[in-house]
Parts: structure tokens; sequence; C-alpha cells
């Protein structure tokens, strides 16, 4: 691995840092996210600690940026709170930004300085969920989707809303239990 020492984007930290101050209180919120947008926007997030294992600051920007409009994050980092100190992405957070932005660089600090690493450094060897989609796409007889965006859909090239339609007459049918299961033939 080859971390970048120079190219440190320390108003990110810094925006990390802040929220965690302000909005990380050790009971449901212990850790604080910035992530640099394609256009050079900064988006914040804090997890939403559960003992079930609610999701990770990392996971909640990606869905706030969304939520705002960016759809394209180059950069993250994450700032616990106490001590203030940027914590490195966990295994889980490491495959999700790999599959949403395979390109996304990650600060992380060493011992005497902060770095700079590709999502692709911190997991290496990784699964790639998202070619692996991709490719089964691609093998579909209906050929490949002209649109090539990804989604938090399952990966399946369809939008949230698209990949909830079939469910909306299933699960969400003024149907009684006997018209439901007459119309799924049971």
């Amino acid at each position: 691995m080859t971390p970048k020492k120079d190219d440190v984007d320390i108003e990110l930290i810094e925006a990390a840092t802040s929220v965690a101050k302000t909005r990380c209180r050790r009971d449901n919120h212990t850790v604080a996210c910035a992530t640099r947008c394609s256009g050079g926007q900064i988006v914040t997030a804090v997890n939403a600690y559960h003992f079930t294992g609610g999701p990770c600051a990392e996971l909640v920007v990606i869905g706030s940026a969304a939520s705002q409009g960016y759809y394209e994050l180059e950069r993250i980092v994450a700032v616990g709170d106490g001590d203030w100190r940027i914590v490195p992405p966990c295994g889980r957070c490491r495959q999700v930004l790999f599959d949403y932005f395979p390109t996304i660089e990650v600060i992380i600090r060493s011992s005497d300085n902060y770095l700079t690493y590709s999502i692709a450094e911190l997991l290496p060897e990784t699964f790639d969920w998202a070619k692996q989609d991709r490719q089964k796409t691609l093998e579909r007889a209906d050929g490949p989707r002209s649109d090539s965006r990804r989604t938090g859909a399952g990966g399946t090239g369809k939008s949230l809303g698209e990949s909830f339609d079939g469910l909306s007459n299933q699960c969400w049918s003024d149907a009684g239990p006997d018209e439901l299961d007459a119309s799924r033939g049971a």
C-alpha cells in the first residue's frame, strides 16, 4: 500500500471533527463522518449507535449525500467522540464504500501523521459485488441495461422505487387475506 502523505484533505478532517464535537454525545451518536463530493461539497453525518448494529457514520453519510443530490463521492473521513481522533472504517463500511465508490479515498491516521488511501488499498483482494452484478446484467437475455447507474437496490440497476413497485401490489394492497391468497395462487 502506498498512502498519499502530501494530499490530505484537512478541511474534510476539520468538518468531521467539528460535527463529532458538537453532535456526538456518547450515547446514540459516537462517530461523525465527512465526505467530499465530486463538485467539492462537503456532507457530514453521524452514526446511529444501537446494540443490534446500527449504521456506521460512513453509511449514514452516503445516504445523506444522496438525499442532497450528491452521488459521486471522492474522499471520506470518520472521527470518534471523546478524543476526536480519526477512526478507520470497519470491514462492512470498507466493502460498501468499495461497492458504491470504487475510487473513493479514505483518510486515516498513522501514529504520527494523516494518510490517504484508496479504498481498494484498504480492502485488498475484495469480492467485487458491483462487477459481479454488472456481469449478470450483461448475461441476461434482454441484453444490458442502458442505465448504468449504481443504486441501493441490491445492485439491480433499478432505482429503489422501481424495486418496490412489484412489492406494492403484494404488500400494501387493500385486498384482504383471502384475495391475496387467491392472487398468489394459494
